[in-house]
């Protein structure tokens, strides 16, 4: 072992490239959020990780970050005998080494002996202990260094931290510590590392692999930056394959790799491929075992076999504790090894009855062109009686096509494995299988097959206008041959001219599906394959705001995945699950067909013809078992406004995607849920499908759909009073929409942020983000979500003393409400009329609007409409009415959550007169004598409000602020805002009381 009481300096990451340093700051910050995790964690706690995660750095930050007192870093050194309590020794030794520590004296070796030593070092100030690799201690002094951890107390100012390896357990000496594993990176961290040491000279796609292939590992992300050439970073040559050979892997696992021994060691290598084919990396006991005892030289041998402390046997299934040595194990072993590995579980699969995995393990296997065996395996990827996930069908069809000689059907094969992958939910996946066939000779079906992948896969991560040509190619290349994907061609293509906010596109689209003939034929040629009018023509202009859609209920319209294809034959889509019967796939059609017909009469504002396709829509939920269809419920009735139809069907969808194990349905069906419970006023159960959606996303890669769930968490934390929270999702949701062209994403995101502006009392700043969105011009936001905001911009106007820019916005919304499609927008409307019109019709309005709420349901709108109307009470010094309205409004607040909306509902109750638990300075001051009014002036005023910004906040003219402020001198002695600041301070400082 090896001791030190000054820290080295961090080690720098190296790369050819100059702008690599920032590498640095990237990884430095992410070890300073980890150790600040850590500073709640105890006095003693391990640190563990897999190699290359980090675990050594960030115990050398937090050595050298430590400024508090002083530092004791030491490393134990790897190999060589160990006598007993020889490290506990060593850091006894090193202890003592400070200046003016005398050494310590012989004897026993305990742990209060330990303790003793490092209080000792620290003299009684802080002391920080950093023991990286401590499972390299010697077994006794791991056993007393464990108990002497349990000895230290948050008194003894001393911090241990034992570093151990994530790649093996913790030892059992350590067991009763409190554990931190260093985590990976997230795609997103992963993708701004690559940037940083690239100097963001990689190619997108080239960026995406190599996050991929490192899952999260920063060392091994950098080992293979470092590996590629400049023209490969670009794009310009191909990758290397593996991306990840057996030398970068042994690198960067280090000492855990076993070596080429080690690899090929029976149990390790069995599981190591056996992992190639499971969804969590792990891999039947007693497969590998059957499999391992053919790959040893004797069965008895195998018997015997010791299981590695690098496996872990749980639930009857093996798993390596690291990924990393897992890969490494298999890319390191002898390709015959390999090869013998993957032929015994192939027999043993066999056996089991598993003939799916058994044929992909029989050809990995294999070297070569081999026709017959890639014919068979197709056709078991393909066979939807066989029970298997999308991502073993895709592995299975890739192998079927690296195997196959044929170039046109080796086109197929890599088209249908990238069609698995993205119904597996990997967009990126997706579009790299894609690649791999551009070279292939391919018929014109089959390049619509994979335009349509492509399509699909931009609509979930890519800039969606590109993802609406790629769709509308992709329809025109299939209409002859294959009409059905051709209709879900343009179903996408609507998608993405939605989720684009171009409504022309998206109708052009909808009426390329109505007017394209069911059979196939040459007239379904004349679909269009880029903008222009197309079969439908132009939009009519119709009233403005009148475009209900589902996204017009913050929700995301016609499911992206909203027609996932059934397998017809080996060259289809291939999802999972079993083949419909004739009755539920004509089911199937004729609600696609009412939505799609439903959708283009409500573009085309025909509300009548919409409301009877949609309810038709709505209706089907009833029956149906078909998550695509379930969605298209679900969206027909946020259409329609019932929240609660849209609530049953979203969660019959959820339950389906996940019982079909869909990647790609599920992050939507989670979305649906989340604008439905918003809609219903449950915020809490909204944020908590929206967290779910953004998890699943964010794994998959499926940037499009995590910045929906980004812009519904803003909503919802706007609701809970939370800018902060709000603040960072905004963020998130517009720096994809911005990227990827999300009209819809950024109005929602938009909203939610000026709807934290309005709670906090600030409307002018409300006014300026919303009023962009809902005036007429090109920077309008979404065509069907505009008017949502509407409300909040005519309330924020109207607190803003600028109500003439919001008069036209409410005739506008008038005709939204009018449609019947949102419950709460008549009792919003009423609200509006009220904010802007004169005293002696605003009373009768408010009264409107709060009736209509009874009828309509909805706490938090209600809430606010009563304390918009208390406001105009108290003002009118109608104060007992006020006072009713206003409690009425904070109960409604604090029942929905909203914390800075009831905090503005208590101002206004103590500006009324009395508020039970309001608080205000205690009577050191004066400020005790002053009236409510005149202390919120105060407190304004010495916060640097200006009178206009102190009128705009407390609903008042300017003039009424100036009489209170003359007032508030007069009464407290004093002849400036700076004297009055500095009185507020001193009070509030001084404490509170309640009156």
């Amino acid at each position: 072992m090896t001791g030190q009481t000054t820290v080295r300096t961090l080690p720098r990451i190296h790369s050819r490239n100059p702008r690599s340093t920032t590498a640095d700051d990237l990884l430095e910050r992410r070890r300073t959020d980890l150790l600040e995790r850590l500073a709640a964690a105890g006095p003693a706690h391990v640190v563990t990780g897999e190699p290359g995660l980090g675990r050594g750095a960030l115990l050398d930050r937090a050595a050298r970050s430590f400024g508090a007192g002083r530092v004791l870093r030491l490393r134990a050194a790897p190999g060589g005998p160990r006598p007993p309590y020889g490290d506990l020794r060593t850091l006894e030794r090193a202890a003592a080494g400070f200046p003016g520590r005398p050494a310590a004296p012989p004897g026993p070796a305990t742990p209060a002996r330990t303790v003793a030593a490092l209080r000792a070092a620290a003299d009684g100030g802080p002391l920080l202990v950093c023991l990286d690799d401590a499972h390299l201690w010697d077994p006794s002094s791991r056993t007393v260094l464990g108990h002497a951890a349990g000895l230290l107390g948050v008194g003894d100012r001393i911090r241990l931290l034992l570093g151990v390896a994530g790649h093996r357990p913790v030892d059992r000496e350590f067991a009763g510590l409190p554990v931190v594993a260093v985590p990976p990176l997230s795609p997103p961290d992963a993708a701004a590392l690559v940037d940083e040491v690239t100097g963001r000279t990689a190619e997108r796609g080239v960026r995406d692999a190599l996050v991929e292939e490192s899952d999260g590992n920063p060392a091994l992300l950098l080992a293979l930056v470092r590996r590629l050439s400049p023209a490969e970073l670009a794009g310009e040559r191909p990758l290397p394959w593996p991306l990840a050979d057996a030398e970068v892997l042994a690198g960067v696992a280090g000492d855990a790799w076993p070596g080429p021994a080690g690899a090929a060691d029976g149990l390790l290598l069995a599981v190591a491929a056996a992992a190639r084919d499971a969804e969590d990396a792990g891999a039947d006991a007693d497969l590998v075992l059957r499999a391992a005892r053919q790959l040893c030289s004797s069965p008895a041998a195998a018997d015997h076999q010791r299981v590695p402390d690098t496996l872990l046997l749980a639930d009857g299934r093996f798993r390596f504790l690291s990924g990393l040595l897992r890969r490494a194990v298999y890319a390191g072993a002898r390709a015959d090894r390999r090869r013998a590995a993957h032929r015994s579980l192939a027999r043993a699969l066999e056996a089991d009855g598993r003939p799916l995995r058994a044929l992909l393990h029989r050809a990995w296997a294999t070297t070569g062109p081999a026709p017959l065996l890639a014919s068979q395996l197709a056709c078991a990827a393909t066979d939807t009686e066989v029970a298997a996930s999308h991502r073993l069908r895709s592995a299975a069809l890739v192998r079927a096509a690296e195997l196959t000689a044929n170039g046109a059907v080796r086109a197929e094969r890599w088209t249908a494995a990238a069609e698995q992958a993205l119904l597996g939910g990997s967009p990126r996946r997706a579009l790299r299988l894609l690649a791999a066939q551009r070279h292939e000779p391919m018929p014109p079906v089959i390049r619509g097959r994979g335009e349509l992948v492509r399509g699909r896969a931009e609509l979930r991560d890519g800039p969606v206008r590109d993802a609406h040509e790629s769709l509308l190619l992709a329809a025109s290349l299939l209409a002859a041959e294959s009409p059905e994907r051709a209709e879900l061609a343009l179903q996408a293509a609507a998608d993405a001219g939605w989720a684009a906010g171009d409504a022309a596109a998206c109708l052009r689209a909808l009426e390329a599906g109505r007017a394209r003939p069911a059979e196939s034929g040459p007239a379904a040629a004349a679909l269009p394959a880029t903008g222009g009018q197309g079969a439908g023509g132009p939009v009519p202009p119709g009233p403005p705001g009148a475009l209900p859609a589902p996204a017009a209920l913050s929700a995301s319209a016609v499911p992206a995945a909203s027609a996932v294809p059934r397998p017809r034959s080996a060259s289809g889509p291939l999802p999972g699950g079993a083949e419909p019967c004739r009755g539920e796939a004509a089911q199937g059609r004729t609600v696609a067909r009412d939505y799609r017909d439903g959708m283009s009469a409500a573009l085309e504002v025909r509300f009548d013809r919409a409301g009877s396709l949609l309810r038709r829509v709505v209706d089907a939920a009833a029956t149906s078992r078909s998550p695509e269809d379930l969605l298209r419920s679900a969206a027909a009735a946020l259409i329609l406004g019932e929240v609660d139809a849209a609530c049953r069907a979203g969660a019959r969808a959820l339950a389906v995607a996940r019982t079909l194990g869909s990647a790609a349905l599920a992050p939507q069906a989670l979305e649906y849920l989340a604008y439905a419970e918003l809609r219903a006023g449950r915020h809490a159960q909204a944020r908590a499908h929206a967290e779910e959606g953004l998890r699943i996303a964010q794994r998959h890669g499926q940037r499009n759909q995590q910045a929906q769930h980004h812009a519904v968490l803003a909503l919802a934390a706007s609701i809970e009073g939370e800018p902060e929270v709000v603040a960072e999702h905004v963020g998130a949701a517009l720096a994809t929409a911005r990227r990827h062209g999300l009209a819809q994403v950024s109005t929602l995101a938009q909203w939610a942020a000026a709807r934290v502006d309005l709670g906090r009392g600030h409307p002018l700043e409300a006014v300026d983000r919303l009023g962009p969105l809902v005036a007429p011009g090109p920077r309008r936001g979404h065509f069907a979500v505009w008017m949502l905001a509407v409300p909040c911009f005519v309330e924020a106007s109207a607190l803003a003393g600028q109500p003439e820019g919001a008069r036209a916005a409410v005739e506008d919304f008038a005709l939204w409400a009018a449609f019947g499609a949102d419950p709460q927008a008549p009792a919003q409307l009423a609200r509006c009329r009220a904010l802007l019109a004169p005293t002696d019709r605003a009373d009768d309005l408010y009264a409107r609007a709060l009736a209509l709420h009874d009828e309509r349901g909805g706490t938090f709108e209600r809430a606010r409409t009563e304390l918009l109307y208390g406001k105009w009470l108290r003002r009118r010094r109608r104060l007992r009415e006020a006072r009713a309205r206003l409690g009425a409004a904070l109960v409604g607040f604090e029942d929905c959550g909203a914390g800075v909306w009831a905090g503005q509902a208590r101002e206004e109750l103590r500006a009324n007169g009395a508020a039970p638990g309001a608080t205000r300075p205690a009577d050191t001051s004066g400020l005790a004598g002053l009236t409510p009014q005149q202390w919120r002036v105060a407190r304004l005023v010495a916060e640097g409000a200006t009178n206009r910004e102190v009128a705009r906040a407390l609903s008042v003219s300017a003039r009424t602020v100036d009489y209170h402020l003359r007032n508030v001198f007069a009464a407290l002695g004093v002849r400036s805002r700076v004297e009055l600041a500095r009185l507020v301070e001193q009070a509030e400082k001084a404490g509170a009381q309640t009156y």
